[in-house]
């Protein structure tokens, strides 16, 4: 899937606007491949998959697109 980086926090985590949905989708630092959470900024088209968490879905090996 592919998306835009919505939000960026100084806690590790961050929100995805998957293209073509409503919804954001969380992501956390360590679901990243390829690329550093410091070289993310908001804006920035990624690549992600989405897995089931127990707060809902969430976003897995983000990279930069």
């Amino acid at each position: 899937m592919t998306g835009t980086i919505k939000r960026l926090t100084d806690k590790g985590f961050g929100f995805i606007a998957p293209d073509g949905q409503d919804k954001d989708l969380f992501f956390h630092s360590s679901a990243l491949v390829g690329v550093a959470f410091n070289e993310l900024h908001d804006g920035d088209k990624v690549t992600f998959e989405t897995e089931e968490s127990d707060k809902g879905p969430r976003a897995i090996n983000v990279n930069r697109a």
